[in-house]
């Protein structure tokens, strides 16, 4: 396949998860991509599944010195860029009244500030006909207890993605998101044992109404299709990929 071919994407988040499946699925299509993430182990590793000539760059999206250092390499190395796919994101799920500052900030800052800057700083590099593309989330559109930060701040990237569709379509430059419903990633690694992290996989395939959850590789292609000049008629669009938690409901709920 090479719907992709002679186009640079850069992932953010693009060292495990949905990052790293779209920024495989992007490879394995003909793009040269650039990844980006904190965890220098993980980043190396995703580097080297990809095509010759790609990039590795250790960067926290929510320091904007560090977005400033990338984008200088991007431009060394790449020229210029054809998509983004924004997708660095930071999770923790707490009851409303236990959300302290810190976790506040950590969350809003990669999530909401981390996209925010990362597309902005990214617009000298932008040609005519890029597709920039948000990774946000099913939680967007629930009122699930225990996610009013990262629910929230997923919420603002989906406006944010129609707002800037509107300032940027002049430019050629098309925004779109991504909500993925409830997918198999390194996520769950975090809660206290493998034994907790795969009950609450358990309990989230069991309420989807499609009895499982996403593989990253699902949502990758159609992230695929959104950085491809397939889409270009796409515009401030909001693509749910998520088993039909949305739509529907079970009887009586």
């Amino acid at each position: 396949m090479s719907r992709l071919a002679n186009k640079n994407i850069l992932v953010t988040g693009g060292n495990s998860g949905i990052g790293l499946a779209a920024a495989q699925q992007f490879s394995h299509e003909g793009a040269r991509v650039a990844i980006c993430g904190l965890n220098e182990k993980t980043l190396n590793a995703a580097h080297e599944t990809l095509s010759a000539g790609s990039l590795a760059i250790r960067a926290d999206v929510s320091n904007l010195a560090d977005l400033d250092t990338m984008y200088t390499t991007i431009t060394q190395e790449f020229g210029h860029l054809d998509g983004i796919l924004v997708n660095a994101g930071y999770s923790e799920f707490l009851p409303f009244e236990d959300v302290t500052e810190e976790s506040f900030d950590k969350v809003v800052g990669v999530n909401f500030k981390g996209a925010y800057f990362t597309i902005q700083k990214a617009l000298p590099l932008l040609r005519r006909g890029s597709s920039v593309v948000i990774t946000s989330s099913v939680g967007a559109r629930k009122g699930w207890p225990t996610t009013s930060t990262v629910s929230s701040s997923k919420a603002a990237v989906s406006h944010l993605a129609r707002i800037l569709s509107a300032e940027l379509l002049d430019r050629g430059i098309r925004v779109n998101t991504l909500s993925p419903g409830p997918t198999d990633t390194a996520m769950f690694g975090r809660y206290a044992g493998d034994e907790q992290g795969d009950a609450v996989k358990g309990v989230l395939g069991a309420n989807n109404p499609s009895k499982r959850m996403a593989d990253p590789s699902e949502v990758a292609k159609l992230a695929a299709y959104l950085a491809s000049d397939e889409s270009a008629y796409v515009v401030g669009a909001d693509f749910l990929i998520d088993g039909g938690v949305t739509a529907i409901a079970a009887v009586g709920a």
